[in-house]
């Protein structure tokens, strides 16, 4: 099938490389003529396990191309993918300039029947806008066209995106003609060979279907964190807990590990998105999802706590050793990540930064440009030299089992604040450093 994806970030590029690899003829495009530049020279503009390999392949192959020309990605594809950027606007609504953009672009340009596909994550009501962009931009050409509007939200975890478009759990389609719905059918074909995955919904559905899975992992998360607060002050081990409770089939083990609050290009914005939608397009009030909006900057917060109570308020003339900037590990993203709330608190304080990330470095210094307190080093190890403390942020699998005896030897102070739980309590203590986890003995 001849595939037009809209938009080379995180989504549509995953996108297209899968969508190539079962042997679709995919043309990707982006207004952005540096990551093209950046895809046609053999890189890629995001860092993602496995993805640069497979955009190689596929390249090579002859199945994935890059342009920036509009007019030939409307032609290429029947099916037109719309994944592009969905930044929250100042009222924490969704900005769908971009995607509207799109959407004329395709009717500016079409001169056959085509299926636009919202893969974008959009608030209830998106499809309407983009059929009557559609419509606006055809009417200018004296046409009435025939298309369809469909909403395939994606449900791609940053880290295990390849593997999760490759593997999913479950597709949905929101559509309402049969042409579309059969197109969808045949194009993700190859994708659930096992067994059926295909969800078939309306459309108003589909675009609430994905707000409405990440809202739920954001409240289990700000939920776990809340009692593992709470399990510090009555004494409980909330490891111990989140065992108890996971082992109930109703509740499951997933999303339930406290730490120092989520961030990414997801959670945060599609919280905010869902809570604007409820309020002015239903005039209702989404009293949970507020709560786990707020639990969620109080946590962001929970290391620079636990390190002030160690320290004091002022904490000038300390030097704090950071492990993990990314918002997650498998990822350079930093958009809403933890850290960055953390760096700005111990500025703030008067500390200087020694950091230490896998992958996120390079946007961490694009991010504290002209920052003199923060220092960047080239292994986790050089980063305690001469810090107070190490403080710990993301969950990459080389901090797993440090030498604790090295760790305590360079450290200026054996003390080790962990926002993510990594270690058991006794195992840092046994070698003779403090130990301060989140909810637990």
């Amino acid at each position: 099938m001849k595939v037009t994806v809209v938009g080379t970030g995180y989504v549509g590029l995953v996108s297209g490389a899968c969508l190539a690899e079962v042997g679709n003829d995919v043309l990707c495009l982006d207004v952005d003529p540096a990551k093209i530049r950046i895809l046609k020279e053999g890189g890629i503009p995001i860092f993602e396990p496995g993805l640069l390999e497979m955009v190689r392949r596929n390249v090579a192959a002859g199945r994935l191309r890059f342009t920036t020309d509009v007019a030939e990605s409307v032609a290429h594809g029947t099916i037109q993918f719309i994944a592009v950027g969905t930044p929250p606007d100042e009222d924490g609504s969704a900005d769908l300039q971009y995607v509207t953009a799109a959407a004329r672009a395709i009717g500016r340009h079409m001169d056959e029947y085509k299926v636009i596909v919202d893969k974008s994550t959009v608030p209830v009501g998106t499809a309407d806008k983009v059929r009557a962009a559609v419509v606006d931009e055809l009417a200018k050409r004296g046409l009435r066209g025939d298309f369809s509007v469909v909403s395939n939200p994606e449900f791609l975890k940053e880290g295990a995106a390849v593997d999760d478009f490759m593997r999913p759990d479950r597709i949905v389609v929101g559509a309402d003609e049969a042409r579309a719905i059969e197109l969808m059918r045949a194009l993700y074909a190859p994708f659930q060979r096992n067994h059926e995955r295909l969800i078939i919904m309306d459309v108003r559905s589909a675009e609430l279907t994905k707000y409405a899975a990440n809202a739920m992992l954001a409240t289990r998360i700000s939920f776990m964190n809340e009692l593992a607060n709470l399990a510090e002050k009555l004494g409980a081990d909330i490891e111990m807990v989140r065992q108890g409770i996971g082992s109930d089939p109703r509740i499951g083990y997933h999303f339930l590990y406290p730490g120092c609050g989520y961030g990414g290009s997801c959670f945060p914005k599609d919280v905010q998105a869902l809570q604007r939608t409820a309020r002015l397009d239903a005039g209702i009030e989404l009293k949970v999802l507020n709560a786990v909006e707020e639990a969620n900057d109080e946590q962001k917060r929970v290391l620079t706590r636990k390190v002030k109570a160690r320290f004091g308020d002022d904490l000038s003339g300390r030097r704090f050793a950071i492990w993990g900037l990314a918002f997650k590990p498998n990822t350079d993203d930093m958009r809403e990540a933890p850290s960055r709330q953390l760096i700005a608190d111990l500025f703030a304080a008067g500390a200087v930064v020694s950091a230490y990330d896998p992958v996120a470095m390079h946007e961490a210094q694009r991010i504290f440009a002209g920052e003199t307190r923060l220092n960047f080093t080239e292994s986790p190890l050089d980063a305690l030299d001469g810090a107070d403390a190490l403080i710990i942020v993301t969950e990459w699998k080389e901090f797993r089992s440090p030498d604790f005896a090295v760790v305590k030897e360079r450290l200026k102070q054996a003390l080790i604040f962990d926002g993510r739980n990594l270690y058991e309590p006794k195992l840092p203590r046994s070698f003779g450093i403090e130990y301060h986890a989140i909810g637990r003995l």
